[in-house]
């Protein structure tokens, strides 16, 4: 075939000196899982931003990768040694119904060992089309590839389990949306890219025995100490809901609404991955949605735990094969396991709350503390992020959302509560202080950066954009024009996919 002819004669020496050490394992599941082929070359390959300390911490030659050499390959136009291109096969129910996918403008160059025998998937986005592209032209455009690149980096540096950015090249070619953009290719840097989608594409391609070859494949790669179970697909389900569970409650920790949760943008690793229509919320509403798409609010902030049940529920109906050989007990298995998920939500994000109020001691009453805060900063529209880092300083500001006589008497409840550890309040605040950040990825600072970047090619916003985000818990100079939200507007901020 063509592609296998293209990647023969793009493969070369020229590309073995940047780092790259690959051993491919996904390539070597049956080929229903995967279309092989390579990405499509561009013209003008530039490097925008690498991210150096990445590719540091990956075992690869940053400098290299800086050079024309590393714009060359992470454009997709030069193959490295060691690569075997693919791009995945998966469905999703997006928006809850179901369609059948695949990667359709990405292309996996293979899984990268670090020297420390750490594996991490190399992923090109936006690398031209594939069998999976359907109408699409497979190409991105140069500000949401910026986009992921800033908001991934800054989920990394909250603490928060994610899809990391190497590089961002542009193609010195033109992407045709509603206007005309410029085009770029995005590299990913992933544990792994097995999603719910991946399931339930393979229940309906490869069947119970497709299923348990990627179950057994996923244990191995993400869940090593429950691979031996006696039950591997029940191990499987209860490890990924613990995953998911913990991080869906991170995001509700620092005000970030992921916008399209759909099952094909749910990573088994427990990674979050796919930075489209995503944001960080200001005032703080559980009805919060920014994606243009989402109409009906199905992806709203605080509606976030009950998306991860649904899907969490779809995997779990593709492993009813593999549960259990009777189909009703089976079914009654998934069942048990599915409902237990708010539970397990519930206790990760109250750990996150009462790491942001200083309670370092349980309580049966504290789930009620931390709600009660919530609901005043909801009646009074207060900011999120700056309302938990007032409440963390040892001098906080007063700022007029926290004069309410709702507020003033949920703060003596507090107080008191605080009253009853035995640690010293110190302890208390710097347990706040590493909990709350002080600066997030701020709407208005993002298209900030955006904008410079890609009306005026000034990448020095974006730079000092990065530099804050770095280091979100600490309060420097430097940092202090980014820690407020946007002036208010008669327009809501909204964002949108980047096809």
């Amino acid at each position: 075939m063509e592609s296998s002819r293209v990647l023969e004669n793009r493969s070369g020496e020229n590309a073995g000196g940047l780092g790259f050490n690959f051993d491919n394992t996904y390539a070597r599941l049956p080929d229903y899982f995967h279309a092989r082929l390579g990405p499509v070359p561009v013209r003008q390959p530039r490097m925008v931003v690498l991210n150096r300390s990445l590719a540091e911490s990956l075992g690869m030659n940053a400098d290299e990768l800086a050079g024309e050499d590393g714009a060359w390959v992470l454009s997709g136009s030069r193959i490295p040694q060691g690569a075997e291109p693919l791009a995945q096969a998966y469905a999703g129910h997006q928006f809850g119904s179901f369609t059948m996918l695949g990667d359709g403008r990405a292309i996996l160059l293979g899984e990268h060992i670090t020297p420390d025998g750490r594996r991490f998937d190399i992923q090109l986005k936006g690398s031209g089309q594939t069998p999976f592209s359907r109408l699409g032209d497979g190409r991105a455009a140069l500000g949401p590839m910026l986009r992921e690149y800033i908001i991934s980096e800054a989920m990394h540096a909250l603490g928060i389990p994610t899809s990391r950015s190497l590089a961002v090249v542009a193609t010195g070619e033109p992407v045709f949306r509603e206007t005309v953009l410029a085009g770029a290719v995005l590299t990913r840097v992933s544990a792994s890219h097995i999603r719910v989608g991946t399931f339930e594409y393979v229940a309906r391609r490869g069947g119970p025995e497709g299923v348990g070859a990627l179950a057994d494949y996923t244990l191995a790669r993400h869940y090593p100490d429950v691979s031996a179970s006696d039950n591997p697909g029940l191990a499987l389900l209860h490890a990924v809901m613990e995953r998911q569970a913990s991080l869906v409650a991170r995001w509700l920790g620092v005000g970030f609404i992921h916008g399209v949760m759909n099952t094909d943008n749910m990573a088994l690793s427990g990674e979050t991955i796919d930075y489209g229509p995503c944001a960080f919320m200001d005032a703080y509403d559980p009805a919060t949605v920014f994606s243009s798409i989402d109409q009906s609010g199905r992806y709203a902030f605080g509606n976030q735990p009950n998306m991860a049940q649904w899907n969490l529920a779809r995997l779990a109906e593709t492993l009813l094969p593999i549960l259990h050989p009777e189909q009703g007990k089976a079914i009654a298995v998934a069942e048990e396991a599915v409902k237990s998920f708010p539970d397990r939500f519930r206790r990760h994000w109250l750990a996150i709350m009462r790491a942001k109020l200083g309670l370092l001691t349980e309580e049966e009453d504290d789930l009620s503390l931390a709600q009660a805060l919530l609901q005043c900063m909801h009646e009074t529209r207060a900011d999120y992020t700056l309302t938990f880092r007032d409440l963390s300083a040892e001098a906080p500001s007063d700022p007029p959302w926290l004069r309410s006589a709702a507020f003033r008497e949920w703060h003596a409840r507090w107080q008191a509560r605080l009253a009853r550890q035995a640690m010293p309040m110190a302890a208390s605040r710097e347990l706040m202080r590493w909990s709350n950040p002080a600066v997030i990825p701020r709407n208005h600072r993002v298209e900030e950066a955006l904008d410079a970047a890609v009306e005026r090619g000034d990448l020095g916003v974006m730079e000092r954009l990065l530099d804050v985000l770095a280091s979100p818990y600490e309060e420097s100079p430097r940092s202090a024009d980014y820690r407020d939200p946007a002036p208010p507007s008669d327009r809501p901020y909204r964002t949108f996919c980047g096809t």
